[in-house]
């Protein structure tokens, strides 16, 4: 074996650990020999396993290095080699040796340049499923052979749900890295076994053994470290509880830490389904259905803590934790999860990488900055495994300037450590910057003490204060700060809620100052405040982020009608955070576009998984999500419109074509959730004509300013609806045949109840029909036959007058025609 291509300070070593193993690497692989060197010049781990298992060199290990090993067949070989152990002390051997011998693999791979980052810690995590679920299995049958099967009250028999946490939730583990674990278990009960137990002990002695199995150091060593902290209660807790007591656990006590524990949180093995259920149940505890912008102070606490833990241990060049390190950058991906992740499902993702890149797409990062942020994190991670892959230690420091960072750098392929430590600052700086900018503190922003007296001094000094900050009427103003203090004293929003309401209140008059009309922007801006002071995720919202916080200022001094609207609304805040909202101009091209998504989205959500595009295929009948749906996409564009009125970009006639145009998008995504809706329920409703069957068509019509084009903000829409059918057989083709009068009347109502019922999130419009044939005493919907007739014999002048203004606003097309 030839070490020439290594530096000479590093081949005694390599050398030394070749002599070890040099009789049993007979007939190695070109490739194998040429990376071999390179391999023993840095990984002790790999050296130790191939001298404990030095068939390895002579067998098919050695032979497949070049090409990586599938998850199936990795799953098959733990699995096959775990069924043959006769006992667990012949399982923990098992165990041990089948970790080891594909790790080495890994370490090789990798070291060798065959294998990215992403392939490595995949393969890794794959280990270890196996390795867990193999050992729960085999543990599982030797328990029941004592206690039976655990059963439940019905007499269904139950398994152990074990979740995976952190990195390995995420298909993420580093080389030797714990593994976090959670247990539960479907419901209480009894085994059917000779030696009978409860559930939960049943449970529980079977979740010692698989711990003991994986993380008991022997001849061998270790196969896992298993941390069970994150459980419920943590060191304190049961080890086991079920699936009811865990959901009850985090309803009643969890932490914002636990939900970001959560986040990558995956069934591993065990009952999977019953794993699935278990997330699918904390969904609503991991991501809010609102904007959680309280989660920046939560993270910035925990990063406050492993602040002060790197300083107290001096771990400045700790690839993990050290400034620019690898939680860091999770950290940043992570933030937007929590914060967005309740109402954007895409982003509900347990591998950083598809989590990133989800962001990118949804423009929640730059393009390229995810891009950038990503290429750290290779590096980081890539880092990481390399100083793990030296004695397989759970080590994440970079070792001081000297013959071992050297090494190390000529393992990552450096020419020298100088190459080295320049990449590391540099992918390091990427990460800090990103992070800096994602959790810039309110501490940070522009300084508002001058009026801190205007909020925590109602009397001469607030007074002065408001007077040198610009406003006309400070009386009046302090006035009215003065009842806000009443109420809040009143009814207090908690700890958290009043800490951040007394740091928001200071910056929040400060923006209301820097407009034209201050007085009339703040009284508005405090009527905000007051409808969501039971909701303080929203203060933070506008504690974190200045820019939100002086567009609000901006919307409150142009428009009382929008000020409303975002109180109502408050969710709409969330728009505020977009630099480009009073730069943008909409189109009807874009506003359709977001409309699509926005249905999408929903579409997306968990409860609707099975209805995919249910939403505006009307292949499901989620009513409800369709109309949040509906009515977020049409307050977030009127608040678009409004930006772009406000700031000269969309001029007036311009405004009400786009108002009219949300109308129009609004109303034909109804009517076809509507109509589909009727259709799976009555099939398509025919008439008979000439000797033909045809299908008889709908048409809603617009009056008044929607079918002039006239549209304001918070205007009703005239509607009138029509149908085609005449002739015979006039009725639907399904199952449940319907008169085609029955059918279209349906259709309208359902239409108009879309449009016009109130829900949480707020009307759409209000549907005026008053402008039918006969008015008031006129059919809902009429025929082509009758609204002709009507028009030409009993129609008044003022209707033939409405009638030059109405316009076809959905439906059939050949109709309007």
């Amino acid at each position: 074996m030839n070490f020439d291509s290594i530096p000479s300070a590093f081949r005694p070593l390599a050398e030394q650990r070749w002599q070890d193993l040099a009789q049993s690497a007979d007939g190695l692989p070109d490739a194998v020999r040429e990376s071999l060197p390179r391999v023993f010049a840095w990984s002790g781990f790999v050296t130790d396993t191939l001298r404990a298992q030095p068939e390895l060199l002579s067998g098919e290990w050695a032979n497949a290095l070049d090409a990586p090993v599938s998850p199936v067949d990795l799953a098959r070989g733990v699995r096959d080699a775990v069924a043959a152990a006769a006992d667990e002390l012949q399982l923990m051997r098992v165990l041990r040796l089948q970790r080891h011998a594909l790790h080495a693999r890994i370490a090789w791979r990798e070291i060798a340049g065959w294998a990215s980052v992403e392939e490595s810690l995949a393969s890794i995590t794959a280990v270890a499923d196996a390795c867990i679920d193999s050992a729960l299995h085999r543990l599982h049958e030797w328990h029941r052979e004592a206690h039976g099967d655990a059963r439940d009250a019905n007499g269904n028999a139950l398994r152990l749900v074990v979740l995976g946490m952190g990195k390995l939730g995420g298909r993420e583990l580093n080389f030797s890295s714990d593994v976090d674990l959670v247990f539960a278990f479907e419901s209480a009960g009894e085994s059917d076994g000779p030696r009978p137990l409860a559930n939960e002990q049943y449970f529980s002695r079977l979740g010692q053994k698989l711990i003991r199995v994986l993380d008991e150091v022997t001849a061998d060593g270790f196969a896992y470290r298993v941390d069970m902290r994150l459980r419920p209660f943590g060191d304190g807790g049961p080890l086991v509880m079920t699936l009811n007591g865990v959901e009850s656990y985090y309803e009643q006590h969890g932490r914002e830490w636990e939900r970001y524990a959560f986040v990558k949180a995956r069934p591993v093995a065990g009952d999977l389904l019953a794993g699935e259920s278990l997330l699918k149940r904390l969904q609503p505890f991991i991501y809010r259905r609102y904007l959680d912008f309280g989660v920046f102070e939560s993270l910035r606490e925990m990063k406050s803590g492993i602040n002060r833990e790197v300083q107290r241990r001096e771990l400045r060049n700790h690839v993990k934790l050290g400034p620019g390190g690898i939680r860091e950058a999770e950290f940043v991906v992570q933030l937007f999860q929590l914060i967005r992740g309740g109402r954007e499902p895409a982003l509900r993702e347990r591998s950083f990488r598809t989590a990133l890149r989800a962001l990118a797409r949804l423009d929640c990062l730059a393009a390229a900055d995810a891009a950038a942020l990503e290429q750290a994190y290779d590096f980081l991670r890539r880092l990481e495994n390399r100083l793990q892959h030296a004695f397989d230690q759970q080590v994440h420091a970079v070792p001081d300037p000297g013959h071992e960072r050297d090494r190390l750098a000529f393992s990552l392929g450096f020419t020298d450590v100088a190459a080295f430590e320049q990449a590391w600052a540099a992918q390091r700086d990427v990460v800090r910057g990103l992070f800096d900018d994602a959790f810039l503190g309110p501490e940070s922003q522009p300084d508002a003490d001058p009026l801190n007296a205007a909020w925590n001094d109602a009397l001469v000094a607030g007074r002065l204060a408001l007077a040198n900050a610009g406003f006309a009427d400070e009386a009046a103003v302090a006035s009215e700060l003065a009842a806000l203090h009443e109420r809040v004293e009143r009814q207090p929003p908690g700890t958290q809620g009043l800490r951040r309401l007394n740091r928001l209140m200071p910056r929040l008059i400060a923006s209301a100052a820097r407009q034209a009309n201050p007085d009339i922007a703040l009284h508005r801006m405090l009527k905000l405040v007051e409808a969501v002071l039971g909701r303080t995720t929203y203060l933070a919202l506008l504690l974190e982020s200045p820019r939100a916080l002086d567009q609000l200022a901006r919307f409150c001094a142009a428009s009382g009608w929008i000020a409303q609207l975002v109180t109502r609304h408050p969710l709409l805040l969330d728009e505020l955070l977009d630099p480009r909202l009073f730069e943008d101009v909409p189109t009807r091209e874009t506003l359709a576009l977001e409309l699509d998504a926005q249905l999408s989205r929903y579409a997306a959500q968990d409860a609707a998984a099975e209805n995919a595009s249910g939403l505006v295929q009307g292949k499901g009948d989620d009513l409800e999500a369709l109309m949040d749906a509906l009515r977020e996409f049409q307050q977030v564009s009127v608040l678009r419109i409004a930006a772009a009125d406000i700031s000269g970009h969309l001029p007036l006639m311009k405004v009400s074509d786009r108002l009219t145009d949300v109308a129009e998008l609004v109303i034909q995504a109804v009517l076809q959730s509507a109509e589909s809706h009727l259709l799976r329920r009555h099939g398509e409703p025919c008439f008979e004509r000439d000797g033909e069957t045809r299908r008889a068509r709908f048409l809603v019509v617009g009056y008044g300013k929607l079918g002039g084009l006239e549209l304001g903000y918070g205007s009703d829409l005239d509607l009138v609806f029509l149908h085609d059918s005449t002739g015979e057989q006039q009725c639907s083709r399904g199952e449940r045949s319907i008169d085609n009068s029955v059918f279209f009347l349906r259709l309208t109502q359902r239409l108009i109840h879309l449009l016009s019922t109130p829900t949480a999130a707020g009307v759409l419009y209000e549907v005026d029909t008053r402008l039918r044939p006969s008015g008031k005493a006129g059919l809902l919907v009429s025929s082509m036959d009758a609204f002709e007739k009507y028009q030409l014999e009993e129609a008044w002048t003022w209707e033939h007058q409405a009638l030059l203004r109405s316009r076809a606003v959905a439906g059939d097309s050949r109709m309007a025609d």
